[in-house]
């Protein structure tokens, strides 16, 4: 069903990519500014990520050998910089989340740029090197997100819920991929109600939550595609759906046939695949449209 998959490295059936958004409570300032530190629930909530989740959920997955990429917003790294050190290592990735989980689409473009500069920055001094991938905050891309984006020197973007394998994005300076994601995998859809962050869904138990998660990936094993999974320190790495997830990786490694990789290792082997002339993905150039079509 999947018309173009790619060749994944050693013979493996599909790629799987574990990847975290790891907003910690720049979601609650951002939304609330000056009122924030009246928000004391939303702020315990979301502290909840470097505090007690990040932790548990770094040693769960590398008891299992199964590496991670971490988006982390670079306010984020530099609040809560001791606890970033247990997400380092392990064959683990950081990826770019913004600065302060601003929206995007909601930016200027010198503002926007603003943003992305001081997330690498921030990458740089905590890993040594520049992040290879960006997620859009709250998935907000702009019409001007993936000009700077090339213009930064980033090779992937994991913000669209655009196809089942990876996809080359042109832009009028240059080109990345696009590692999309299943539009079913992100566990905000599962498992939060919450009046003080305003988002309020029907909880689901843990596991009926991942029989979701095991669907999209039972399907994409089949056809050769890409599985990555989209959540939060705060919501999943609580104990039950922490417990869940760990139930799910001993479901992929015991079904085998699958490449656990970070987002960025995929961006390396799909470029490498389309410069040696050995697998041609589908191409879009964006923005998709420069113009309304209807006025």
């Amino acid at each position: 069903m999947i018309a173009n998959p790619p060749p994944w490295p050693g013979g493996a059936r599909c790629a799987v990519a574990f990847s975290f958004d790891v907003d910690a409570d720049s979601v609650v300032h951002a939304a609330h500014r000056a009122e924030a530190p009246a928000q004391i629930h939303a702020l315990a909530h979301m502290r909840y990520d470097p505090f007690v989740a990040l932790p548990r959920l770094a040693g769960m997955f590398a008891e299992r050998q199964v590496p991670v990429t971490w988006f982390v917003p670079g306010w984020v790294i530099d609040t809560y910089r001791p606890q970033m050190d247990v997400i380092i290592g392990n064959g683990n990735e950081i990826a770019h989340h913004g600065h302060f989980h601003e929206w995007p689409s909601q930016q200027e473009r010198i503002d926007e740029q603003g943003a992305l500069e001081a997330g690498i920055e921030r990458i740089r001094a905590l890993t040594g090197a520049p992040p290879r991938g960006y997620r859009a905050p709250y998935y907000g891309l702009s019409l001007n997100t993936f000009d700077l984006l090339v213009e930064a020197g980033i090779a992937y973007d994991s913000s669209l819920f655009a196809d089942d394998v990876p996809i080359l994005l042109k832009t009028g300076n240059g080109s990345l991929f696009e590692l999309p994601v299943p539009a079913s995998v992100d566990d905000y859809n599962q498992y939060v109600s919450s009046r003080a962050l305003d988002h309020l869904m029907t909880i689901s138990p843990p596991d009926t939550a991942t029989a979701v998660f095991r669907a999209e990936f039972d399907a994409l094993w089949e056809d050769g595609g890409m599985w990555v999974g989209v959540w939060h320190p705060a919501v999943s790495g609580r104990p039950a759906q922490a417990r869940a997830i760990a139930k799910l990786i001993d479901y992929m490694q015991a079904k085998g046939g699958v490449w656990f990789a970070t987002l960025g290792q995929i961006a390396d082997h799909v470029w490498r695949l389309t410069d040696a002339g050995l697998w041609t993905p589908r191409a879009e150039t964006v923005p998709f449209y420069r113009d309304p079509v209807l006025r």
